[in-house]
């Protein structure tokens, strides 16, 4: 291993926890490297007073930190791999997905301890298409609005009373230590997740194989192979973060179970399916899964978004 490494990252709270986190793994394996953390202010980083969705959903958060790194300006990426495209630039892969923290969506309220608790018409604040499409249907009565902005932004945002509840990812709250904070996770049953949501991915160049041995220390199987199937699924789909789509993958002994979700942004028509096999096939079953809600009237469904939102959203 080299003695000094630079890992490429978003400048915000929760990037830079997440990837301190890796810096300190690094430098705990590797006793003589020093690891450093270059921030990069990213498209999605940038614009905050337009819904993401109408901004084109992919590659917003990680496509200057992906130039960074093919101009070999930094060594290493550490990406949320809900915010990951699935084809990604020549040259780049994700060699290493450390163990990934819970999947699931959290509810935040001050004064509400769930979403079925919640009052006739309370205005609930989340960026994400899929689970604003998810919240419509469980609770067509609620106002739903976008809330943008960082974790801090939100929470003071719902402290003060503009919001009776808020929908984060529990992993970054967890990350941040702020699961204080979360009024109640919800199940995927519930609320399927996004795709990835929870794992980590570490971008390196194909070339660097030095690094990506190095790196072996950091890779947890079990959430790749889930990860892979979730991709896969959304690779399928065409889908970018900004899509109602969701998919979660759990393993148990040799068998991957996937669920997966399309869903109108009202609301109204939610497609899911589940679908198992063996694990070393974790990818086709993606596919596969994709394939049955495409002909099942998924493809009217995500054709019907994409003509809603900006033509850059595809």
């Amino acid at each position: 291993m080299r003695t000094l490494l630079r890992i490429g990252t978003r400048a915000s709270l929760l990037a830079v926890t997440q990837s301190t986190w890796i810096k300190n793994q690094i430098e705990h394996a590797h006793p003589g490297t020093q690891v450093e953390l270059v921030k990069i202010t990213t498209k999605g980083d940038r614009i905050l007073d337009v819904p993401l969705a109408k901004v084109g959903g992919k590659g917003l958060f990680v496509k200057e930190i992906e130039d960074a790194l093919l101009a070999e300006e930094v060594d290493l990426a550490v990406h949320s791999m809900k915010d990951v495209p699935t084809e990604l630039p020549a040259g780049l892969h994700i060699g290493i997905i450390p163990v990934r923290e819970t999947p699931k969506d959290a509810l935040l309220s001050v004064k509400y301890a769930s979403v079925e608790t919640l009052p006739q018409g309370a205005t609930v604040g989340t960026s994400s298409l899929r689970r604003k499409s998810q919240l419509a249907a469980m609770r067509p009565d609620l106002n739903i609005v976008d809330l943008r902005g960082n974790i801090d932004t939100r929470l003071r945002k719902l402290d003060e009373g503009l919001f009776d509840a808020i929908i984060l990812a529990g992993a970054g709250l967890h990350r941040l230590g702020l699961e204080h904070r979360i009024t109640t996770l919800l199940e995927p049953e519930q609320m399927l997740p996004a795709i990835s949501q929870g794992a980590l991915g570490i971008e390196l160049r194909r070339n660097d194989t030095e690094l990506f041995a190095g790196l072996q220390f950091l890779h947890h199987r079990t959430t790749a192979i889930a990860v892979a199937a979730e991709r896969a699924f959304l690779l399928r789909l065409e889908g970018g973060c900004q899509v109602p789509i969701g998919a979660h993958a759990t393993l148990s002994g040799t068998t991957i179970t996937l669920t997966g979700l399309i869903a109108a942004i009202d609301g109204r028509r939610i497609l899911k399916e589940t679908a198992t096999g063996p694990l070393d096939q974790a990818e086709a079953l993606g596919l596969s899964l994709a394939d049955t809600l495409l002909t099942k009237g998924g493809k009217a469904i995500l054709d019907a978004v994409y003509c809603a939102e900006s033509p850059a959203t595809k």
